[in-house]
């Protein structure tokens, strides 16, 4: 019994538990209000289904949150990633847009190393202002967060370009071996960034200069350019996930795209486990957390709960998961009964007598 209970306490205080729980517990309430919520269908060789769209919908956000992942590892922030999703995204769709023959793969991928160029240089201004001029991360992505959106609307002059650009709308809504395109690059930038950072130093780098940046500079790491290429890894991805944003919908919007998904980004991070403290990071938790943000969302739009009250709701359940996480929170509403156990035998010494 004492290993059964061992074990249960050790299943129920792991960092991903809670969330897990919150996950199947959404996909059973919609499977009760949609009864065909969980079914996939084989059409025209492609695979279709809530699951599915889930999927393909929470890539953008996986590939912004696996970067900002990374940031806040290093003690950081980084609110700049929806500005630089627009910008990435308008920088793209402009090129193609002016390109005489939109379908042109080479005028695809000129168009996405334009835009990913120009989110690497944004993300090493980042990355300069935090690491070597010093200034609080919050302050120093809040400055490309406003400043970039502005930006992402001067490219596109205010309105919404739309393409007509088969290879580029690929990138949303495309299919690879039956399934969407986006869920292989989600999948491959996953991959990627635990290979370098789970197989190599760098992740324990990057946890050492999140614990304690100091320290690690006194043990010999070089915790500015480590802080600087995580905000460099964080503009890439942004970049990334802008893409998929304007490919989804085949035109760039300088204003609505990535709006917020920064604040999203970082509920994934730390309902996966991550504190913003810095330090130790998951980015298995971090993917989980993105696809419980998505489920929930597409749990709002499929029981028609009015867009007054949507935000309302995602708001409550994000609380309630990061609550039910907290070790405190939880120690609060449980009993711990201590082993009842009497004093301590005294031993009875012989008194000493007392000659007369």
């Amino acid at each position: 019994m004492s290993n059964r209970t061992a074990a249960y306490r050790a299943l129920t205080t792991h960092r991903l538990f809670w969330p897990v729980v919150v996950l199947v517990v959404m996909l059973a309430a919609n499977t009760v209000y949609r009864p065909g919520f969980l079914s996939v269908q084989m059409r025209d060789g492609h695979l279709y289904g809530s699951l599915i769209d889930i999927l393909r919908l929470s890539a953008p956000l996986i590939l912004v949150a696996l970067g900002m992942t990374l940031v806040i590892a290093t003690g950081g922030i980084d609110l700049s990633v929806g500005s630089l999703c627009a910008i990435s995204g308008a920088i793209a769709c402009l090129y193609i847009s002016r390109q005489p023959d939109q379908n042109s793969v080479g005028g695809v991928l000129t168009a996405l190393a334009l835009g990913l160029g120009v989110a690497l240089v944004l993300g090493a201004w980042n990355g300069v202002l935090v690491a070597v001029i010093g200034i609080q991360p919050i302050i120093a992505t809040l400055i490309l967060m406003v400043a970039g959106r502005g930006l992402a609307q001067l490219i596109t002059e205010g309105q919404i370009l739309t393409i007509n650009s088969g290879p580029y709308k690929a990138i949303g809504v495309g299919h690879l071996l039956t399934l969407p395109l986006a869920i292989f690059l989600a999948l491959a930038a996953a991959l990627l960034v635990a290979a370098v950072t789970r197989r190599t130093a760098l992740g324990l780098i990057i946890e050492s200069v999140g614990g304690n940046a100091q320290a690690s500079r006194l043990a010999g790491i070089r915790s500015g350019r480590i802080t600087f290429l995580v905000y460099v890894i964080s503009a890439a991805c942004a970049a990334v996930a802008g893409f998929m944003m304007t490919a989804n919908v085949s035109s760039a919007d300088g204003n609505a795209a990535g709006l917020w998904v920064e604040l999203d980004a970082i509920l994934a991070v730390v309902i996966g486990g991550t504190s913003l403290a810095g330090g130790r990071f998951s980015l298995g938790g971090t993917i989980l957390g993105a696809l419980l943000i998505q489920t929930l969302t597409t749990t709002v739009y499929a029981m028609n709960i009015s867009p007054q009250t949507s935000l309302l709701f995602k708001a409550v359940v994000v609380i309630a998961v990061c609550l039910i996480q907290a070790p405190g929170f939880r120690a609060r509403f449980t009993r711990r009964r201590a082993p009842a156990t009497g004093p301590a035998p005294v031993s009875e010494q012989p008194k000493e007598q007392v000659p007369a």
